[in-house]
């Protein structure tokens, strides 16, 4: 059999188990992205092993538990059932046919990618590479990531001489690579996880069409694109658009604020026009790991094209700055109740970045807790989804929940996520001082409220 003819059957065969449903499925990195890409795979009848470094998350699975609000203990079971599990042992990677990597890709201190979580996952898998194995990374990144970082810890560390499927010659000897953005949206219930497109870019065609049918088997739609760069790009695209429009709406705040205009009621007569113009919301700050974190990726890309992306660069320094204008608005509205807020009792209501979801990633609630103790503050919060807060990356916090009552012992209830679980015409009057970075009392008449 010619070398030819050995990639070909490594590729229909692969090809026929996704179609059949008999592809062996790998999800690393369970948390936020990877655990619901897994429990899609199961519902859809395939085998599924779910592969993480936390024992936690591990054990949590093996019990049929969860940690995450929005997935239910009943999917965990139901997806056992069917056969899923979850393992730290990667060596079992090499039972698998598709391997597909959802692991964080944050900011170092510096702002610039932080890419280790991907090149220490590569080096786990690449010892247990065999020809034919598919493996699709789905973490966000700049343009290159897949063929310059990904592709060669692979190709380099595995034990059989394999090498990565390029342009649409083969020697038989070969794995297949693609780039797959993650376009989760934590909190969202309008729009079914498997009717989001999935874009996916191939290294060649083949690698291309194997992820075209193993995404096509769990969504209802796939985009297929010219290369792993362009996915990689097109997932910065998606938000960076978001970026600079809730910077852009995030200024226009702060000049209505100063005009004594109401940028909720213009945002709302704009979104009347039925063409060209979409609403995009200010709040405290951007939070999450797409939109604050995305941006910085391209920028620090294009200064190796000697490119400076100042337009996206002015964005991200307008949407820092949103927890700094936050401060100052609690300054100032205990000024006028003859307060300082150096020694005041502050009840921060909601850590979370957006609300009605459990995640804190780059959430702006944790910086305002910061810069007001800082400034002498005696900070509590309330989050129905958080019963403490410890250390993160960026963040040391040590704090529990304290519950919503007594209200009025507060010099001023800060309202940064605006849950559903609140009742805010309530809160509004039981506080003395409600300073409202949300929107969440419109409809509330009140000398009370300060909008932010």
């Amino acid at each position: 059999m010619t070398t030819q003819t050995i990639a070909a059957t490594l590729f229909s065969e692969l090809k026929n188990k996704i179609e059949q449903r008999k592809a062996r499925v790998a999800v690393i990195g369970l948390g936020y992205v990877g655990l619901p890409l897994a429990l899609l795979y199961s519902e859809q009848k395939f085998s599924v092993t779910g592969f993480d470094i936390d024992p936690r998350k591990i054990s949590m699975l093996d019990q049929g538990g969860t940690y995450i609000v929005r997935i239910p203990a009943n999917e965990i079971q139901a997806a056992k059932a069917k056969g899923f599990s979850a393992t730290s042992d990667y060596a079992r990677l090499a039972e698998m046919d598709a391997i597909i990597i959802c692991v964080p890709t944050p900011l170092n201190e510096y702002h610039e990618p932080d890419l280790s979580y991907i090149t220490e996952t590569a080096k786990s898998i690449a010892p247990h590479l065999r020809a034919g194995h598919l493996v699709i990374l789905e973490s966000t990144t700049y343009p290159g990531t897949t063929e310059e970082v990904l592709v060669p810890i692979l190709e380099k560390g595995n034990r059989h001489g394999l090498k990565a499927s390029r342009g649409e010659g083969t020697d038989g000897q070969e794995f297949f690579v693609a780039f797959s953005p993650e376009r989760e949206d934590p909190g969202n219930v309008t729009v079914a996880r498997r009717d989001i497109p999935k874009v996916v870019g191939g290294l060649n065609g083949k690698a291309s069409e194997l992820s075209a049918a193993l995404y096509g088997a769990i969504f209802a739609r796939v985009v297929p694109v010219s290369s792993p760069a362009a996915a990689e790009m097109t997932k910065l695209l998606e938000n960076i658009y978001r970026c600079v429009n809730i910077a852009l709406v995030n200024e226009l705040k702060l000049l209505s604020l100063r005009m004594g205009l109401d940028i909720w009621e213009v945002i709302e007569a704009a979104s009347t026009k039925p063409f060209g113009f979409q609403p995009f919301y200010p709040g405290p700050g951007l939070g999450g790991h797409c939109i604050p974190v995305d941006p910085f990726y391209l920028s620090w890309k294009a200064k190796e094209w000697d490119f400076h992306t100042r337009f996206i660069e002015l964005a991200g320094e307008i949407n820092s700055n949103m927890p700094y204008h936050v401060l100052e608005s609690v300054g100032k509205a205990l000024n006028t109740h003859k307060k300082a807020l150096n020694g005041s009792k502050v009840l921060v209501l909601g850590l979370a970045y957006k609300k009605d979801i459990d995640d804190l990633r780059e959430s702006p609630s944790l910086t305002i807790i910061e810069l007001l103790q800082k400034e002498g503050a005696q900070v509590s919060y309330n989050d129905p989804y958080f019963p403490t807060v410890g250390k993160g990356r960026k963040y040391d916090l040590q704090m529990k929940c304290v519950p919503l009552e007594n209200l009025g012992q507060y010099d001023c209830v800060l309202i940064v996520t605006d849950h559903s679980d609140y009742d805010f015409e309530r809160i509004v009057r039981e506080s003395q001082l409600v300073v409202d970075t949300r929107n969440a009392t419109r409809g509330i008449k009140s000398p009370k409220i300060v909008p932010c």
